[in-house]
């Protein structure tokens, strides 16, 4: 009995050391903005002061364009996530990308408000701050839901309107990033709060690509570290509480403006068929799937769909 009792404190014993090894080698506490400025926002990145936050965006391309586009991220994503569009783009028209509160370098709101509502207030606030009197707005995924809200709740400042495998509806997911599976357990949040495994940003951005395999060190490293930053954390947790999916569903049919959809085949966090109820109720709209792509196809293939972007545009 004894020897057997010995057995399992040992084994017990195994498993914390174990656990605690685990959670010494992933703790990871938040990192203040200014000791991540120097890696992400070299120039031409720029911060300007909207509804008490210190936004980070970069403003690239001809100044005279009179649409500017507007590109937005998804969740926990950041404004490099258009990189490639950026490049193929500046040279033709003025291009200004943005980390949408809560998210990469410009962190939390300081009111903790992340319903979609006040996401489309902050928008127009941008707007405004920048002198855009209408732009061709774009957004992937959360940002697609920023996107269409803003076009529908401000329709005079948003002359066309581009989703790419955006949110909007009520769906049903067949494959979720483990890191948003975890922000969204209560019972983890001190846990979170400070352990953060690289193993599990990889596996959250290889989930989210149609080829897992184009996913490379670099690209993991940029959002390990920008989820680290002061506060993102939390604000991920508020964001999935405040902005369930689906909730404005309604008033999608009020967007009217000439919209282009575009998705990837082999999104498994918002399925295809999304792509197709936009198409039904936004009249007019266009869509182009590209095979093979996942949900942040913009950021897989660059090319292939700046290709689709600049043909919406009648751009060369």
């Amino acid at each position: 009995m004894k020897t057997l009792l010995k057995a399992v404190l040992g084994l017990l014993l195994l498993a914390v050391l174990l656990i605690a090894g685990g959670v010494a080698l992933s703790w990871a506490p938040d990192r203040p903005v200014d000791t991540l400025k120097a890696r992400w926002a070299p120039a031409p990145s720029q911060f300007i002061s909207v509804q008490g936050m210190q936004v980070h965006l970069r403003d690239e391309g001809p100044k005279d364009d009179p649409e500017p586009i507007v590109l937005l991220h998804g969740t926990s994503a950041s404004l490099h996530t258009w990189d490639g569009w950026v490049e193929a783009l500046k040279g033709q028209r003025r291009v200004i990308r943005i980390d949408l509160p809560g998210f990469g370098l410009t962190g939390p709101a300081p009111d903790n408000d992340y319903h979609l509502t006040r996401y489309t207030g902050f928008m127009k606030d941008v707007f405004d701050q920048l002198g855009l009197k209408k732009v061709v707005l774009v957004g992937n995924s959360f940002g697609g839901s920023v996107s269409w809200m803003t076009a529908q709740a401000h329709p005079e400042r948003v002359a066309r309107l581009v989703l790419v495998d955006s949110g909007g509806y009520p769906y049903k997911a067949t494959s979720v990033p483990i890191g948003f599976k975890l922000a969204a357990i209560p019972a983890l949040r001190p846990i979170i709060a400070n352990v953060l495994p690289r193993r599990m940003i990889e596996s959250s951005v290889r989930n989210v690509y149609g080829d897992p395999g184009k996913v490379t060190p670099e690209l993991v490293e940029r959002y390990y570290e920008l989820t680290l930053r002061e506060g993102n954390r939390g604000a991920l947790r508020e964001r999935f509480k405040q902005s369930p999916g689906g909730e404005n569903a309604g008033l999608i049919k009020g967007v009217k403006q000439p919209t282009l959809i575009l998705w990837g085949s082999k999104d498994g966090l918002i399925p295809p068929d999304n792509a197709e109820r936009f198409k039904q109720d936004i009249a007019g709209s266009q869509l182009v799937v590209f095979d093979g792509l996942g949900h942040v196809p913009q950021e897989e293939d660059p090319a292939q769909t700046v290709a689709a972007f600049k043909a919406f545009l009648n751009l060369k």
